[in-house]
């Protein structure tokens, strides 16, 4: 019996990644580095993700709208439904003037993670999300993200590597190949509620034929989250890029609620 849910739990590993080679992520929508657990079987959570772009691009390219001074609102939905297989739900929203207030797209995101009668040193998780947004405000209007998810806990300290990978689909960047994107975070739970850390988001381009440097999304977050009741969940940061190809200063919070 074991031996049978390992290999239905590997099969869903292979589909997924199979997946991906078929639909990159929703820019300053959802910004968040995972941890490798899903929602409980049967439980849903819906969040929401509020950013504001205190200081960004004034100029649109390819099409696109600025974003400074923008919120952009998502919406996630998310259920269990297995103890090792959650699907989400996005719905992108931004919020300014000259236009620029609108629904923008929708993704689904399938997430499967390593269960724990496997006993593995870290928790392990694989996350694909796959949509459409409008050409305003994304020139690559179909995408596939592949989210490979590794986290550990020792005592206070957390760390969460995301090795993320991005697909455009229809768009300038459809011939591109995958570009990597990689966030990590470590924090530190200085009580039994309050932990703090920081975030990194980068973009670099690409595989084997990298942006330069100041072409290339770097940006870090100095980021808390709460603890307060297990059925909440709350992040907040403010998140600063360092490249001429990143949006300066960022806002972010992001409140949950399990049902």
């Amino acid at each position: 019996m074991k031996i049978n849910k390992s290999f239905k739990t590997l099969s869903i590993f292979a589909i997924l990644l199979l997946a991906a080679t078929l639909c990159q992520a929703q820019d300053n929508y959802e910004i968040q580095v995972y941890g490798s657990p899903t929602v409980e079987k049967g439980r849903t959570m819906l969040e929401l993700h509020s950013n504001y772009t205190a200081s960004g691009f004034k100029e649109g390219s390819n099409g696109e709208l600025p974003d400074n001074h923008v919120i952009h609102e998502t919406v996630e939905i998310t259920h269990g439904w297995t103890t090792w297989f959650e699907t989400g739900f996005y719905i992108f929203t931004s919020e300014g003037n000259q236009g620029r207030s609108a629904y923008v797209g929708s993704h689904i995101r399938p997430r499967v993670t390593a269960p724990a009668s496997w006993k593995l040193p870290v928790g392990l998780s694989l996350s694909t999300e796959f949509g459409f947004q409008k050409s305003t405000f994304s020139a690559n209007t179909s995408s596939l993200e592949i989210r490979p998810i590794i986290d550990k806990q020792w005592k206070r300290f957390y760390v969460s590597i995301n090795p993320t990978l991005e697909k455009s689909f229809k768009g300038p960047d459809e011939k591109l190949g995958l570009i990597f994107s990689p966030n990590v975070k470590g924090s530190y739970n200085v009580s039994n509620v309050v932990a703090l850390g920081l975030e990194y988001y980068g973009s670099t381009g690409p595989f084997f034929h990298y942006d330069a440097f100041q072409q290339q999304q770097q940006q870090v977050y100095l980021a808390t989250d709460l603890d307060f009741d297990p059925n909440w969940e709350f992040n907040a940061g403010a998140g600063y890029g360092f490249t001429k190809g990143t949006d300066k200063e960022i806002f972010k919070i992001i409140l949950g609620r399990r049902f």
